[in-house]
């Protein structure tokens, strides 16, 4: 009988368990700066309505110490509740390049006890400017060029014990690749990213052991120009944060006897100008292969024509790590047709729009020059446009070596594109001879949607296509032109789609950092951050205000407070900002680059109203975010802040009748997305955009701000049916008509080519931009459902999909802090089928589209036999139900 028991307590435990352990929003990161590092992890049960009850985190210096079943820096005792995210180390003090281990158990309501975790880790980062023992090193060039050649350092050493473990940690003004033995470090691109260099720079860290060797090694640096001294914002003039390039690396060395040994850069090293010429981040590169220099990086190589390296001083600026994940290639794409419009000129299509650059395979003579120039779209000849790049040269030149057959990627560079002209090919390019290398900052994908909608699917993909092209170190705008900035009002207008699509929550923890470090003195955030002397704007109405409403959106996704702490100071200068220069509450002062609706189409919302809309939408997420952080002065400040914005704009603004000044589509869904239209009078708002649809012959009209609200305004006031014709509508302009003209991205503007004019003016039209594509958010939350409750970070969840008869099946996922959560609806001939996912550690409100409650049946049985599901109501068409962890699978009558 007792081992019976014991038999069962296994497997019950088994059932439960904890999984995808996280450190800071990372897997086993190899850099940490945070003192107090937040841990997480999923809850996995097999069984329904499972919740988490208690937990014990156990942290150590040593994976033995764990297996003893202590922990030499951290036990935090059986915690009672149900957390299992943010949860801050309060163990020993860390010091530098501390590498600590955990493992964590969890309690269920079942009264299960897991087994304990597999064993995860983190390390601490350089924690001070003294434990920076190398100096910044390059080579002196002529910086007065706009282009110029990088220089090549090396150094060699000898290894003479038998090695625990080696790391390499890298910064650089400018940027680097870096090898070991001729192998290269890592696999990221374009590192170590962009910061405002005066302030911060970021180094990157990786574990090195298995490239080094017993005996002789040697380690190279390339260093590139990137952002700090090439050219940036508009490619008006390189140099922005400084002309010299520089880079500083430590190899630390740890034997198995417990010493240590650190190679760091210093006066000792030798450098050199090789094959790149140039390389720039807008202009292209240029590369010529007969001046390489075979085994440079490997030990024995012949230096002696090298010269020393100079020494630089250090900069004012931090050190920090990487805090997010680093920029790689992603995808590689191969070419699906190539074309001579004119002879010897190839343009090979890639079939998708991307950012990155091209990977070419050729053979043939020395000193032939090929040149590769870069194109979103084509002209009518079958020529590439490049008009629309405007200073951006995004070529590449490369001279052949002429030994054997040659592969050539540049190395501090990207492009915008999805065609490639080829001149100066030997002969005719093979399908093999070009590959397109996508690159971006390499976020975990979490969402997924499909739909019986072919142009609906084209449609999320050219979010996710425009989001990986513009997520390259920094929400930027374009990947193509000569801009690339990070333009606040497009941030935060998307964020929350990103947010569905991949995990963006380091990814804005690093941002959020640049968007502090460009404040200015006076309070205002800039319209780019990070922030460019020469391209500097500040304080315009839907873009400076991304300081209050990105850090929102983050808390409400993941439950992260700390990024409200860090920030709030910073968030509460903005707020004073506005309320100076604006007494009576109506925001018309201090708007600088006043863009309001941007690229609306023929409806122009008054600047002022929409300024003063998001002053009372920040002083709502001020209050929303000083709850959250328990800061109750705070929380009645902004909550009179509030109410007094509220009250002028509705004086200002808003008629007896409902009708809004101005009149357009973006002004009715601000005051209803904000909650400034009267209660009594948002059914008329609502009736007037849907007025105002009809009038344009059922289109939008809406910009860069208002898009993102329409659908989700429509559908939560009961006109979800206008929302799907919208959705569906193929006729310019609208989401669906850049498709049935082969675009693969989301396009700038609703009219980047239309039939009747062709091209829009070249100065702004980007065929990759995804501010327009924050419909993502609408098809995840309002067609497939998925949507947070009241909790943040999808503790507690709603299921709510709208159904169309447009749509006979609709298939989503989403890989939320908690685990996944699926909503997969089906129909046909009023039969509704719904299976829906929901994880454990978290409970849901499932709407189940029904004509009543009586018809729901979940796994074949009436609802009633569910005991994790409780009938709440019926409302709108919909049965209501709250429901534990687990899979279901409703079937109703819709009618």
């Amino acid at each position: 009988m007792i081992m019976l028991a014991l038999a069962h307590n296994t497997t019950a435990a088994a059932q439960l368990k904890a999984t995808s352990l996280r450190c800071e929003y990372r897997t086993n990161p190899l850099a940490m700066d945070v003192a107090k590092p937040r841990l997480s992890w999923i809850v996995e049960s097999s069984k329904r309505g499972t919740i988490q009850t208690a937990y014990e985190i156990f942290v150590a210096s040593d994976p033995k110490i764990l297996g003893e079943g202590r922990g030499d820096l951290w036990e935090s005792g059986k915690v009672e509740g149900d957390q299992n995210t943010q949860i801050a180390y309060a163990g020993k003090s860390l010091q530098t390049r501390k590498q600590c281990f955990w493992k964590v158990r969890i309690w269920d309501n079942h009264g299960n006890i897991s087994p304990f975790s597999a064993i995860a880790s983190w390390r601490m980062g350089l924690l001070t400017g003294a434990d920076w023992t190398g100096s910044w090193i390059g080579l002196a060039g002529d910086t007065s060029r706009d282009l110029r050649p990088d220089p090549f350092v090396r150094k060699e050493f000898n290894v003479q014990k038998g090695i625990r473990r080696a790391t390499a940690y890298i910064i650089t003004r400018g940027l680097f690749i870096a090898s070991l033995n001729g192998s290269r470090i890592g696999h990221d691109v374009l590192s170590p990213e962009w910061t405002d260099y005066r302030k911060r720079i970021q180094y990157l860290t990786y574990d090195v052991t298995p490239q080094i060797k017993k005996g002789a090694n040697c380690v190279g640096i390339i260093i590139g120009d990137g952002w700090y001294s090439g050219f940036v914002g508009f490619g008006k003039l390189p140099n922005n944060y400084g002309s010299q390039t520089s880079a500083l690396m430590q190899l630390h060395i740890e034997f198995a006897d417990g010493t240590e040994e650190v190679i760091a850069t210093d006066q000792s090293w030798r450098g050199s100008f090789g094959p790149i010429l140039s390389s720039d981040l807008l202009m292209g590169e240029e590369y010529d292969a007969r001046l390489e220099m075979n085994g440079w990086d490997k030990p024995g190589f012949n230096d002696k024509r090298w010269q020393p390296v100079a020494v630089y001083p250090k900069p004012t600026a931090r050190l920090v790590p990487l805090p997010t994940e680093p920029v790689r290639i992603t995808q590689l794409l191969k070419p699906r047709r190539i074309t001579e419009p004119k002879k010897g000129i190839f343009v090979i299509d890639l079939g998708q729009n991307i950012a990155g650059f091209v990977r070419l395979k050729v053979h043939g003579k020395a000193g032939r020059e090929i040149t590769m120039r870069h194109a979103e779209v084509l002209n009518p000849d079958g020529t590439i446009y490049t008009t629309n790049l405007r200073r951006a040269k995004a070529t590449e030149k490369y001279t052949l070596g002429g030994k054997g057959i040659e592969s050539y990627e540049p190395h501090f560079t990207f492009h915008g594109f999805r065609y490639v002209e080829v001149t100066g090919y030997p002969g005719k390019p093979a399908m093999d001879a070009i590959t397109g290398c996508a690159i971006n900052t390499d976020l975990p994908i979490t969402g997924s949607f499909g739909c019986s909608d072919k142009i609906v699917n084209q449609l999320v993909s050219n979010i996710s296509w425009s989001q990986r092209g513009n997520f390259i170190s920094i929400p930027t705008d374009c990947p193509q032109r000569d801009e690339r900035l990070g333009w606040m009002g497009d941030a935060q207008i998307f964020v929350r789609t990103a947010a569905f699509d991949m995990d963006v929550s380091s990814f804005m923890t690093k941002w959020m950092y640049d968007v502090v470090d460009a404040q200015s003195p006076d309070g205002a955030f800039m319209d780019t951050s990070p922030f460019v002397d020469k391209n500097g704007t500040f304080g315009a109405p839907g873009w400076g205000d991304a300081g209050i409403i990105v850090p929102w959106n983050i808390y409400r996704c993941y439950g992260d407070t700390r990024m409200i702490d860090d920030h709030f100071e910073a968030m509460e200068r903005w707020m004073q900002y506005m309320a100076e220069a604006n007494p009576d509450f109506i925001r018309k002062n201090r708007l600088n680059n006043n863009y309001g609706d941007w690229l609306s189409i023929d409806a122009e919302t008054p600047k002022d109203l929409l300024a003063t809309a998001f002053w009372a939408y920040d002083a709502r997420l001020m209050v929303d975010m000083a709850s959250a952080t328990g800061r109750t002065e705070a929380q009645q400040k902004y909550e009179a802040v509030f109410d007094s914005v509220k009250s002028a704009f509705q004086k200002a603004y808003i008629s007896a009748d409902g009708k809004i000044h101005g009149a357009t589509q973006t002004g009715y869904v601000l005051a209803l997305a904000f909650n400034l239209m009267p209660d009594d009078l948002r059914q008329a708002a609502a009736q007037f955009i849907i007025d105002d649809i009809k009038a344009k012959k059922g289109h939008l009209s809406t910009g860069f701000i208002g898009v993102k609200y329409l659908n989700p305004v429509l559908t939560e006031t009961g006109h979800a049916d206008v929302a799907y014709q919208l959705l569906f509508n193929k006729t310019f302009p609208s989401w669906g008509f850049p498709i049935t003209q082969g675009a693969t991205t989301i396009w700038e503007r609703w009219d980047g080519w239309t039939t009747d004019k062709g091209f829009q003016d070249p100065g702004m039209n980007s065929f990759n931009h995804y501010s327009m594509g924050s419909v993502g958010e609408w098809l995840y939350r309002h067609v497939a459902g998925i949507d947070l409750g009241e909790k943040p970070g999808y503790k507690e969840i709603i299921v709510h999909p709208r159904v169309t008869e447009q749509l006979s099946h609709v298939s989503a996922s989403y890989s939320s802090p908690q685990g996944v959560i699926k909503s997969e609806w089906a129909q046909k001939k009023g039969r509704f089928t719904f299976n829906v996912a929901i994880p454990a550690n978290t409970v849901a409100t499932i709407y189940v589209p029904a004509k009543s409650p009586d018809v729901v049946r979940e796994s074949g049985k009436p609802v009633k036999d569910s005991p994790e599901l409780i009938f709440v109501r019926h409302e709108n068409g919909c049965a209501v139900f709250k429901a534990g962890s687990g899979a279901y699978r409703f079937e109703s009558v819709l009618h």
